[in-house]
């Protein structure tokens, strides 16, 4: 078989043939040189002339951050994930444009959260670097591109003037979904409002970190905000207007033997009453919701519309698309604070994970941010606040979630999308990002380091009682988020590593 990796340097996308394995494949088997701790964590960052973005500041900040770190198997961690977004997933940039297509790892695809999140641990350096600045710059025109053309899809092709070809979606089949789409521009189709929330968030913590508002004045980029608030508008609508169906507004059914790769209701979910949420048909883990309003990815929503808002009042631009955001972002909180907390028996007031309006409402958490236990790091409530302390026990609990899973390799929130007793490290991370606790923070930091199965990366989930079972060697939101966990912990807790 052929090797090709994608490489892209001063902005050009080129290939490497013969030289650079496919990232997957390497990914898949340990290198050395190994760390001196017990773990004997292995060198997993690909050769300098295969990494995809090259940059000197990223460097310099990885040997400052691992001065910080005195586990040696730590330090070589955080050197191997750190930088994954930059090695390995930067599959087309155009700096003079700018534009950016990021790959989420072994998926050829931008997903529209994933990407989002890929570059969020670089953003403190983006104010002095302009090489990272105009990368990030480029994923906002990029994302802005693809939600103003199709704004209901989760994740896209490469645009054709990349010269990258697009990748069948194995599971893209047997699809029936409205407003239809062009599987050539648009990978998958399965909406997610936490898709929305993600755009916003990397638009306004570019801005916030920058100062550089350039995208807002990208025609793209105004038109999809406007084209996300007026569907947002309708999909809090509720499922019936009296005693006749309201127009749907977006549905998706495919032919499949798993529940969760299809929506009830042919395809536009469960019904719902207004309450000042928005709908979802998927969740952040891409699998489907069982009731509508998705308590966490409307939370998020809520915070990244007040964030929108507040950036377009201080640059006083887009009075309409600003008062707009903040009336919604007022809706869905009072709604979320309404409808989205219910009595549990044992833990008292909690946040709903998903609820109707009805009454319904599921008592669970998912392993995929936003979720439940991502509420404080989302910026919807404090940590402190007595429902997600309660909430935190509930979804933190093998009595009380049926997706949390505890056993002799690691515990934590696992999701349907991986099936039974697998937990995901990035879960366990935010569990620690969430604490306040040095012990429980350190706990969290032990199982993520004994958890990459000797591969030295930070995999999508792995199986409570073997190492060996894992899904996904190359994920590398998980990477980057575990990361941002690492520097969270030795900045509050200096020494914990």
């Amino acid at each position: 078989m052929k090797l090709v990796y994608i490489s892209a340097f001063f902005g050009i996308a080129r290939v490497v043939s013969g030289m650079c394995p496919s990232y997957t494949d390497y990914s898949a088997v340990p290198h050395g040189p190994y760390s001196s701790g017990a773990q004997k964590i292995p060198s997993m960052r690909p050769p300098l002339v295969c990494r995809t973005f090259n940059n000197p500041t990223i460097e310099s900040a990885i040997r400052d951050i691992s001065s910080s770190i005195k586990d040696p198997d730590w330090q070589q961690l955080f050197s191997n994930i750190f930088p994954n977004t930059l090695d390995t997933t930067v599959a087309w940039h155009n700096s003079s444009a700018p534009f950016t297509f990021l790959v989420t790892g072994d998926i050829t695809a931008q997903w529209i959260r994933d990407s989002s999140n890929q570059v969020l641990p670089y953003l403190p350096y983006t104010a002095t670097d302009s090489a990272l600045s105009m990368l990030v710059l480029g994923l906002i025109n990029m994302q802005a591109e693809e939600l103003d053309a199709y704004p209901f899809g989760n994740a896209f092709q490469p645009p054709t003037r990349s010269g990258l070809k697009p990748t069948q979606n194995g599971i893209g089949v047997n699809l029936n979904v409205f407003p239809k789409f062009d599987n050539k521009a648009v990978f998958e189709a399965k909406f997610e409002i936490d898709s929305f929330a993600s755009f916003f968030q990397v638009s306004s913590s570019y801005w916030r970190a920058t100062r550089d508002a350039r995208f807002i004045y990208n025609e793209a980029w105004e038109s999809a905000v406007s084209k996300i608030l007026d569907i947002i508008v309708l999909l809090q609508q509720p499922t019936y207007n009296g005693r006749v169906l309201n127009k749907p507004v977006v549905g998706y059914t495919r032919l499949t033997s798993e529940a969760k790769e299809t929506q009830f209701g042919s395809g536009l979910g469960n019904p719902v009453k207004y309450t000042g949420m928005v709908r979802t048909l998927f969740r952040p883990s891409d699998d489907a919701t069982i009731l509508p309003f998705l308590v966490p990815a409307n939370a998020f929503l809520c915070v990244e519309l007040e964030h929108l808002s507040n950036m377009l009042k201080i640059l006083r631009v887009f009075p309409d698309i600003r008062d707009k955001a903040m009336k919604l972002a007022s809706q869905i909180r009072s709604g979320i604070n309404k409808h989205g907390v219910a009595m549990h028996a044992t833990h008292g007031k909690v946040f709903a994970y998903e609820v109707d309006g009805y009454g319904s409402v599921l008592l669970t958490d998912d392993a995929n941010g936003p979720s439940l236990l991502s509420m404080p790091y989302l910026g919807f409530v404090n940590a402190s606040h007595p429902v997600y302390q309660n909430t935190r026990n509930m979804v933190l609990s093998f009595e009380d979630n049926p997706w949390y899973f505890d056993g002799s390799y690691i515990r934590g929130l696992g999701s349907p999308h991986t099936s039974y007793l697998k937990v995901w490290p990035m879960a366990v991370a935010m569990r620690g990002m969430t604490s306040d606790n040095s012990e429980e923070v350190k706990e969290c930091l032990d199982m993520i380091l004994a958890s990459t199965s000797g591969l030295g990366l930070i995999h999508e989930s792995v199986s409570v009682s073997d190492g060996k079972d894992y899904t996904r060697s190359w994920f590398a939101w998980g990477n980057t988020f575990v990361s941002q966990f690492v520097v969270d912990a030795i900045t509050r807790f200096p020494g914990i590593i």
